[in-house]
């Protein structure tokens, strides 16, 4: 059974940073990785992909050059995804999930496609 598990998250002021990671266990052929969030009364929306092969990356134009997705360098370091979250505004305010996929053309990707998904962290950015 795949399991998707976060952790980071909380509260910070406008202009902080946090660090949010994903570790999956139980199957380790996921071909993409992704970060997504869901404000009060919005979609969830996809905010950054990192396809596993070739460590690429792709990004919302609302967090392009604030967050960063990545994964350690380390063994079995395709098990793991990070999320920097940096320069954090009030509209970064949502619930964050990870989630992961088998399927191709990973930057591609919209949220229904991605299979197995973490169990969501808070973040609030307060002014």
């Amino acid at each position: 059974q795949v399991q998707l598990v976060m952790s980071g998250g909380g509260s910070v002021e406008a202009g902080g940073s946090l660090r949010l990671s994903c570790v999956a266990s139980g199957y380790t052929g996921h071909y993409c990785s992704g970060w997504f969030r869901q404000a009060p009364g919005k979609e969830r929306e996809v905010i950054a992909r990192i396809f596993t092969a070739s460590g690429s990356t792709s990004y919302a134009e609302s967090v392009k050059g604030r967050f960063t997705i990545s994964r350690p360098n380390v063994p079995n370091g395709k098990n793991t995804v990070y999320l920097q979250m940096n320069s954090l505004e009030p509209e970064d305010t949502a619930m964050y999930y990870c989630a992961a996929t088998s399927k191709p053309y990973c930057h591609t990707l919209s949220a229904q496609e991605f299979d197995n998904w973490g169990q969501g962290t808070q973040v609030t950015v307060s002014s």
